[in-house]
């Protein structure tokens, strides 16, 4: 695996490094490439998520906490300077693969500082049951992008309070309930965070390409699309009715729908899932334009894998969640 370096030791802004992984995947020829980097406070959301949903943007604007949209999917998370964000691009076709082979090398690096971690879930590593790194994964041409956090001395009260709507109550639970489902590698080593980045790189990476100036004018080229209002709040169509539900495997869905004479006239997907296929024209677009009606669904859904573009989504998960109150 190749470590991808920077010309300069500069703290830019989190979209730049969410760039210089498309970068990486689509100018790199490389099998396997890895990064880590770490941000002013930052909350970070999922490309399937609305940011009113998931960011307390009143608490973010009182701390100086940036907010920004990223395109793999998963949910909402916060970054600060004391959290090390990881970043995998590998050459394959298979991001499940990639993704649970991500994960396991993770743990294993952190096993080998003798702390206990194990790959869990549907993203997460965790330690003695608590959780430190939350990952996302996302597919380019070739490509495979996986990036995700590590706690390592992450202020718990600001993780909490900007990913919580603003609510005392909830506050003061989440807080209490963070402290006892997450947890800071701090915790559970004596080296430092710039010692633990050495020790994960040098376990993971046997050679350095180092990026030129002119990589990095190119990425910041990128980054230009993940600074706009469009791409950071998205154009979310008028809606008539709203689904909501959680399955095991897939995650958090909110289903919404422009309905107009009993005809559905807009569809959008919203959530904390992980996409693999073709959201707009796999899924959809074959639902568009239907009568709302369980049974015109379910014949729509007979030709489609939902679980190719959903991971860990089935048709009759799907169905439940949209129709579950009138039946």
């Amino acid at each position: 695996m190749k470590y991808i370096s920077l010309p300069h030791n500069i703290t830019h802004r989190l979209p730049f490094y969410l760039a210089m992984e498309e970068f990486v995947a689509r100018n790199l020829d490389e099998d396997e490439c890895f990064f880590m980097w770490q941000v002013a406070p930052t909350v970070i959301f999922g490309r399937n998520q609305l940011i009113e949903n998931e960011v307390n943007l009143d608490y973010c604007r009182t701390h100086g906490i940036q907010t920004y949209r990223r395109k793999s999917g998963g949910g909402c998370v916060y970054a600060d300077p004391d959290n090390i964000m990881f970043s995998y691009v590998a050459r394959a076709q298979n991001v499940n693969f990639t993704f649970d082979r991500y994960l396991r090398l993770v743990a294993f690096v952190l096993r080998k500082l003798g702390i206990p971690a194990e790959a869990s879930g549907r993203n997460d590593i965790l330690i003695n049951g608590r959780k430190v790194s939350g990952n996302a994964f996302y597919h380019l041409p070739g490509k495979s992008i996986v990036h995700g956090t590590m706690l390592f001395n992450t202020d718990m009260e600001h993780l909490v309070r900007a990913i919580t709507p603003s609510n005392k109550k909830l506050i003061s639970k989440g807080v209490e309930s963070a402290r006892q489902r997450v947890t800071n590698l701090s915790e559970h080593t004596d080296i430092g965070i710039e010692e633990f980045k050495q020790f994960v790189r040098e376990q993971l990476c046997e050679s350095t390409i180092q990026l030129s100036e002119d990589d990095v004018a190119i990425i910041k080229q990128i980054e230009a699309e993940y600074l706009t209002d469009e791409f950071i709040y998205g154009n979310n169509p008028r809606y008539t009715l709203v689904k909501r539900g959680k399955t095991p495997a897939a995650g958090e869905l909110e289903i919404r729908m422009e309905i107009k004479n009993g005809i559905v006239k807009k569809i959008n997907l919203l959530g904390d899932y992980f996409l693999t296929g073709d959201l707009d024209n796999g899924l959809l677009k074959p639902l568009t334009g239907l009568p709302y009606k369980e049974e015109d669904f379910r014949h729509a859904l007979e030709s489609v894998n939902v679980g190719s573009i959903v991971l860990n989504l089935d048709t009759e998960q799907l169905l439940n969640i949209l129709f579950k109150e009138d039946k």
